[in-house]
């Protein structure tokens, strides 16, 4: 009997066991099955939204919407200005799309789409810089160049005003303040350092830029190239953060290497140099900043000149200078962003301006009897 009573028992748990499974099976089938629905729906939802977003805004719209695209413009930003203006559906798609079609190379100006555009035809009128309106002139300023330099080389020599106005502009303490309170995270107290010579030094982008009236006024020249700078580097503003660093710092970093490099591959060289040097405490020692402390053009520095004391001169202090020593263009900019990765912590040009790199200091001085001599 108690075997018997034992074996009932054994039969009753098994049938419970075989109970348990059948239901937790049934709960797994339920939940895959609410799973794949959901997937689905989703799926399904995600094609129809990027399906609509690849079609025109308003296929039968006449409208035509004018849009600037400001020099140094990215992707990003306009993808946002043609949502922002009812021109495509989406942004993000619209960004997607480009990329997967690797459509990037747009051209900055006026134009005037139409909602009834597709993305193609958005994408090829952005690409071939057919504008809306025609410029009537537009005026190139060259990387490199120093407030002072801009003033003579291209203000001077391009427009209606004299080097001194646009100097007097420079240093106009109640228009700076203005700009700083339209570019906030731009332009902070650091450009009003007492040390530095125009607060807007490195600031002017430089880039060709067209104008459409015959007489453009000083602010609007200044205003289109400090936009410039703010488009090209507030897209790394989420890179600085995460390096605990200004676009003050970034501008400032830049012009050194504007100064001191040609080739884009030199620019990443000597930004890993510079790198190398702030990481060991070491004086960056770069001829341009010295130059700048100066204030005036020399074609070749001599040992008196190193021992200019001035808090521009990376001979002697320590760290990147007080603040930019000229306007930087895009390709020095990204060289900061992403310099090369080296462990020279030397280096220096011959003759015919070609850098030469090197490990140590006695390799250096190699370089220099081989490539400059005595």
């Amino acid at each position: 009997m108690e075997n018997q009573s034992k074996k009932e028992i054994m039969l009753a748990r098994m049938k419970e066991k075989k109970q348990e499974v059948r239901v937790v099976r049934r709960i797994v089938f339920v939940i895959a099955l609410i799973l794949l629905l959901i997937i689905g729906i989703a799926g399904f939802r995600t094609y129809n939204f990027v399906s609509g977003a690849l079609k025109p805004v308003d296929p039968d719209s006449e409208k035509v919407i004018d849009i600037n695209v400001p020099i140094g413009s990215n992707l990003d930003s306009i993808s946002e200005l043609l949502e922002e203006n009812g021109l495509v559906k989406d942004a993000r798609v619209y960004k997607y799309y480009v990329k997967f079609n690797n459509q990037a190379e747009f051209q900055a100006g006026d134009y005037g789409l139409r909602p009834s555009m597709t993305l193609d035809e958005i994408t090829e009128s952005l690409k071939t810089g057919k504008v809306y309106r025609e410029p009537l002139f537009s005026i190139t300023f060259p990387e490199g160049l120093t407030i002072e330099e801009i003033a003579e080389n291209v203000i001077a020599q391009k427009t209606d005003f004299t080097a001194e106005e646009f100097i007097e502009k420079m240093k106009d303490k109640a228009y700076i303040e203005e700009l700083m309170a339209e570019h906030p995270e731009l332009l902070t107290e650091e450009i009003l350092d007492e040390d530095i010579r125009y607060p807007l030094e490195g600031y002017l982008f430089p880039a060709t830029y067209p104008f459409y009236e015959e007489d453009p006024s000083l602010t609007l020249i200044i205003e289109q190239m400090l936009d410039a700078t703010e488009t090209n580097v507030m897209q790394y503003k989420s890179v600085l953060d995460e390096m605990d660093k200004t676009p003050h710092w970034l501008l400032t970093f830049a012009s050194l290497l504007e100064e001191e490099a040609t080739a884009q591959s030199d620019r990443q060289t000597i930004a890993s140099v510079f790198y190398n040097r702030l990481e060991k405490d070491m004086p960056l020692q770069t001829d341009p900043t010295v130059i700048y402390a100066m204030g005036e053009h020399k074609e070749r520095l001599f040992n008196k000149d190193y021992e200019f004391e001035h808090p521009y001169s990376t001979y002697q202090n320590k760290g990147l200078p007080p603040g930019p020593i000229a306007s930087a263009g895009l390709s020095s900019i990204q060289a900061v962003i992403d310099p090369a990765d080296t462990e020279y912590e030397y280096f220096l040009a011959d003759s015919e301006g070609k850098n030469h790199f090197a490990k140590t200091y006695e390799e250096h001085l190699e370089n220099q009897e081989k490539y400059i001599g005595n």
